[in-house]
């Protein structure tokens, strides 16, 4: 592998849709140059005006050509386009030596092309929003907490559950606001998820219809299974000597949302590809989120462990730990905007100082980069909370 191409300080942002808030700002005073790609110039310099940051990033007219002819090696490219634009994106950032960030999960075309990047000196920061992201740096920094109370050797049983939801502040009826895109929403509907639960394998065709009451902070939400939990069993770093009872990675839905979305779920066993996107253009336009309506973020990364009786497990016989972020936007951004854009700006400076190793990463993979990443976005004043009982 090689080293990492020296980075030169140019950010070049793609996209300035709902998850673009206050981590472009905090670039703006890390970068050297900021040009912030949009559909259009003019779209390009409103974005940033209604960020306060015209005069201190460049608006630019994205394609992909365009964006080519203005890469140079070592400059970075910050994804907020869908997870199916980043194989031919990074393809392009791989030929020019130019470094890759983006809070998606790392799709089958980036993974494809990690050798490549390694090789070229590039770093690939994938998963390194909100969910994915946030998620996983609390869930290294719980099972390595854990790992010290217990004993990683010590025969024991775990609980892991990871939901995050956003949601209105303000619940509504319908017990939904969209935020993201619409297609986006239903199509996560759509796709099998695969979970623990009473430690064995289980999987849904139809997440929804897994889903069950989730306690956080006292508050009942609803919860369901999304996408394949199981890998991340390996990448937490659990134990072996560990056995997972339930490990689980979902989604949090406010209390009464399984019964608002009958009708729409209806659609989703039914519909074709066609009537799906048909649906998510009627949704959008009958619940949207307006510049009125404030938006809520949930998180909750929460683990128990329990030594088995005849082990040797000391004192600490059992141990439990949760990590909360709970926040509502406000009229400068939204809730969304700040807990994707914030942590995916820290990556990007990590990848500026030139800390993270050429080829693909996740967020932060290890328990120690983990606290280090936590205790940055405290610092950039994303607000959450740590409960620990032995």
């Amino acid at each position: 592998m090689a080293d990492a191409v020296p980075a030169t300080g140019t950010v070049h942002w793609i996209g300035a849709g709902l998850s673009t808030g206050s981590g472009l700002a905090a670039l703006c005073e890390h970068a050297d140059r900021v040009r912030l790609w949009h559909r259009t110039v003019r779209r390009a310099a409103a974005a940033l005006d209604g960020l306060g940051l015209t005069g201190r990033a460049e608006p630019r007219a994205y394609t992909l050509d365009a964006l080519a002819a203005e890469l140079s090696p070592g400059d970075v490219v910050v994804s907020m386009l869908p997870a199916p634009d980043h194989g031919p994106l990074l393809e392009v950032c791989v030929a020019a030596r130019a470094h890759f960030a983006c809070s998606s999960y790392a799709a089958d075309a980036v993974c494809a092309q990690a050798p490549a990047a390694a090789a070229a000196g590039v770093v690939v920061l994938t998963e390194a929003g909100l969910d994915p992201g946030v998620d996983h740096l609390f869930a290294h920094s719980l099972v390595a907490r854990a790992r010290r109370a217990i004993g990683e050797r010590t025969p024991a049983a775990y609980r892991l559950t990871s939901y995050c939801g956003g949601v209105p502040a303000v619940p509504d009826d319908f017990r939904y606001r969209f935020s993201w895109a619409p297609l986006g929403v239903l199509n996560a509907l759509r796709t099998r998820a695969r979970y623990l639960d009473d430690g064995v394998e289980t999987v849904v065709d139809r997440p929804w219809e897994a889903t069950r009451g989730h306690l956080v902070g006292g508050e009942r939400f609803e919860a369901y299974p999304n996408r394949d939990s199981l890998p991340f069993i390996g990448q937490y770093a659990l134990p072996p000597a560990w056995r997972p009872l339930v490990f689980v990675r979902g989604t949090l839905r406010l209390d009464g949302w399984l019964r608002a979305w009958d009708a729409v779920f209806e659609e989703l066993r039914t519909g074709d590809d066609a009537r799906i996107a048909a649906l998510a253009r009627e949704l959008a336009a009958a619940h949207p989120t307006t510049a009125a309506d404030r938006d809520r973020v949930v998180l909750s990364v929460a683990l128990e462990v329990t030594a088995d009786p005849d082990s040797r497990a000391g004192d600490a016989g059992s141990w439990s730990g949760e990590y909360l972020l709970d926040l509502e936007g406000d009229a400068d951004e939204s809730a969304m905007a700040r807990c994707v854009s914030r942590p995916l700006a820290l990556g990007v400076r990590h990848v500026l100082d030139g800390s993270l190793p050429p080829g693909l990463g996740r967020a932060a993979g290890t328990a120690e980069r983990s606290e280090q990443w936590l205790d940055e976005l405290r610092a950039d004043g994303l607000d959450f909370t740590l409960r620990v009982t032995n």
